[in-house]
């Protein structure tokens, strides 16, 4: 494809000749991009107008740049979801054709913060059953989940062997999950968790606080999930109204 015989914004055609050079294989996941110099002049661009591409693929997770060292090519998420879509970390990476696991940190009993007390209102908290997890896939490390639980509700000593939290709640309260509201925080490198998730200094993280509530409106989970953003995407549906 010719830049010049295009009559869109050239940055938005040399976004375009990237990722189609991307998906034919001509840069692969973790190369490094040519330089500057030998894109531009390869694509028939100016570098101001080639920056302004690349500052787009990277705000879309298609590369990473590296002050000083070059751009390269992301690894594609192996796991994706509609984020209407309300569905275990478990069920995500089950549908991918990978082995959900989890490796239990810890759980215990803490008090809530004000900010707790309302995010649950108006369940009436005395404890919280905080539990701290990683998420597997195919045993590698690819979630980091901070969970907190009105205590009494689950018996503390069940999730070590548990894979999903949904599932123990229906089992020992009778209560599904019906709906979550949620808040996504993209984040960069974690000083605890990063490491954890075997993230590299410049890989980010997207965080995913979530209520969720049972269909009678009663919260019964908060979660803070910390997900590879190289290894999940997340996509949802607008409509027109």
């Amino acid at each position: 494809m010719s830049i010049r015989q295009d009559t869109r914004h050239l940055y938005l055609q040399v976004i375009e000749q990237i990722k189609h050079d991307i998906e034919k294989g001509l840069y692969l996941e973790k190369e490094k991009l040519p330089s500057e110099f030998q894109l531009s002049k390869s694509l028939g661009v100016s570098r101001a107008t080639l920056r302004e591409a690349l500052r787009i693929l990277e705000e879309e997770s298609i590369v990473t740049r590296r002050h000083g060292v070059g751009t390269f090519v992301n690894p594609k998420p192996v796991f994706t979801s509609g984020i209407e879509e309300l569905d275990s970390v478990t069920g995500m990476i089950s549908k991918s054709g990978m082995t959900p696991g989890s490796q239990y940190l810890s759980a215990e009993l803490i008090e809530p913060t004000e900010d707790e007390r309302n995010r649950f209102s108006p369940v009436s908290l005395h404890k919280l059953a905080k539990v701290e997890r990683v998420r597997t896939a195919d045993q590698q490390p690819v979630v980091y989940c901070k969970d907190r639980i009105p205590d009494g509700l689950i018996p503390l000593d069940q999730v070590r062997e548990a894979d999903s939290l949904f599932g123990i709640l229906e089992r020992y309260t009778g209560k599904s999950i019906s709906y979550a509201v949620t808040d996504i925080e993209p984040i960069g490198y974690h000083e605890r968790i990063s490491p954890i998730l075997n993230c590299e200094p410049d890989q980010a993280l997207l965080l995913l606080k979530q209520m969720h509530y049972t269909k009678e409106d009663e919260p019964v989970l908060l979660s803070s999930n910390y997900f590879r953003a190289d290894k999940f995407s997340f996509h949802v549906l607008r409509k027109r109204v």
